[in-house]
């Protein structure tokens, strides 16, 4: 019955490691998939760039990782999960505690250039409002960026 008890904790134990390690990885895949779209865009031009994040089955989408892009006023021009947003003005989105998060996300890109931000949104895999943090990143006149759920 002991070694019982001690294979179950131990069992929690791995899954406890496991979903943490989860997570991180899902933060650092969702700066890399910002920087390969950046460089994407750098290599082939805004038209093309934004035509493959565009594509909801492209490189630029994986599970709940989707690229999305504004510009600095927060008009959405390409967006890997939902194409409605495109071409929508969303400097007054919100999110459900009422935090302007692309207002911040606007200000982040003008002060600094480049970080992460944390808000709430819908998980589009399993349909729940997460807590999610995005890298955000500065490259011309648009601001890239791709988010994990924590």
């Amino acid at each position: 019955m002991k070694k019982i008890l001690l294979s179950v904790i131990g069992c929690f134990f791995l899954l406890g490691i496991m979903v943490s390690i989860g997570s991180a990885s899902s933060k650092e895949e969702a700066k890399a998939m910002v920087e390969k779209a950046i460089a994407f865009y750098k290599a082939n031009g805004k038209e093309k760039a934004f035509a493959e994040i565009n594509n909801t089955k492209g490189q630029f989408t994986k599970g709940d990782l989707y690229i999305f892009v504004y510009d600095l006023t927060g008009n959405c021009v390409a967006h890997g999960f939902n194409l409605k947003m495109i071409g929508k003005d969303l400097s007054d989105l919100k999110d459900p505690d009422g935090k302007p998060f692309v207002k911040e996300r606007i200000e982040l890109a003008k002060t600094k250039g480049k970080g992460w931000q944390d808000y709430k949104f819908t998980n589009p895999v399993t349909k729940k409002v997460e807590m999610k943090t995005a890298w955000i990143e500065k490259v011309d006149d648009f601001i890239f960026g791709c988010g994990a759920y924590k």
